[in-house]
């Protein structure tokens, strides 16, 4: 599904200029940084500059999603296929509740680190949402989360790619 995504992106949107490609691959659920990274590696940026344009990309939508996920939840909850995939996200989170409870904000920075499937900005979104997790304390959490993500992920692509 990744490849998909990112291949429909590059089809689409093959107007853009290479940088904004990255912001907007980074910016996009599943793919993040994750996927922004490897696409500055392949148009040849440098460390930093792949560095900064999907941190930024991954950066740009958290706030917004903190805000909305809420009310966009209880709108969308009349549909079955959101109520299924809601409920399988709520439960996959709470499992990991009393973590989230004693670490807190190391927590869900860890939460956003981590580069495993279903793990990124936007899961700690819903997590933070999920866990009541004021806006104030979560924002900086996650965004602290991507940083490290993006350190992460760019130092081991950049050593054997770059």
């Amino acid at each position: 599904m990744k490849e998909s995504i990112e291949h429909f992106l590059l089809t689409y949107l093959n107007f853009l200029p290479p940088e904004a490609l990255v912001v907007i691959v980074s910016a996009t659920p599943i793919l993040e940084l994750r996927g922004g990274i490897p696409l500055g590696i392949g148009f040849g940026f440098p460390f930093w500059k792949t560095l900064l344009l999907s941190l930024f990309g991954n950066i740009l939508p958290i706030l917004p999603v903190l805000i909305l996920f809420q009310p966009l939840s209880r709108f969308l909850l009349r549909y079955t296929w959101y109520k299924r995939f809601y409920n399988w996200l709520y439960g996959r989170t709470l499992k990991k509740s009393d973590q989230v409870k004693k670490y807190g904000f190391l927590s869900l920075a860890l939460f956003t680190a981590i580069p495993l499937p279903t793990t990124g900005a936007y899961s700690a979104c819903a997590a933070a949402s999920f866990f009541a997790i004021p806006i104030r304390y979560a924002l900086p959490a996650i965004i602290f989360g991507v940083v490290l993500a993006g350190l992460g992920v760019s130092v081991v692509l950049f050593h054997f790619f770059g």
